[in-house]
């Protein structure tokens, strides 16, 4: 069993910041990546960020040069700093571990929080 945490959602006015956190615990034996994704009213849920155990990242265009995804390996923990926030950001936001379970896995999991309300005031 793998839990995640997420924490740091809010009501924020536009050109505001938010940090996000999401804690991993459990039975994890490796990740390979941990990722934000995002999921606004009426809209598909959508990749926001991904950070890899080599610490490379990636964004959604949307993003770029607002937001800031980072991760703490010793404690499994992944964050995405969001600043000059806009209306459109406005969503719930999940976090999202791949990883495996058990050094025996053959192929790798993919869990996920609960998710986050961020919403974004005009």
């Amino acid at each position: 069993q793998v839990q995640l945490v997420e924490s740091g959602g809010g009501l924020v006015q536009a050109g505001g910041s938010l940090r996000l956190s999401c804690a991993a615990s459990g039975s994890i034996f490796s990740i390979v990546a941990m990722s934000w994704y995002r999921q606004g009213p009426g809209k598909q849920r959508e990749l926001v960020a991904t950070v890899n155990s080599g610490h490379s990242t990636n964004y959604a265009d949307s993003v770029k040069g607002r937001f800031t995804i980072s991760r703490d390996n010793a404690k499994n923990t992944v964050f995405l700093e969001m600043n000059s926030l806009e209306p459109e950001d406005t969503a719930v936001y999940y976090c999202n571990v791949r990883g495996y379970s058990d050094y025996r896995d053959f192929s790798f999991s993919d869990w996920w929080g609960q998710g986050t309300q961020v919403t974004v005031s005009s």
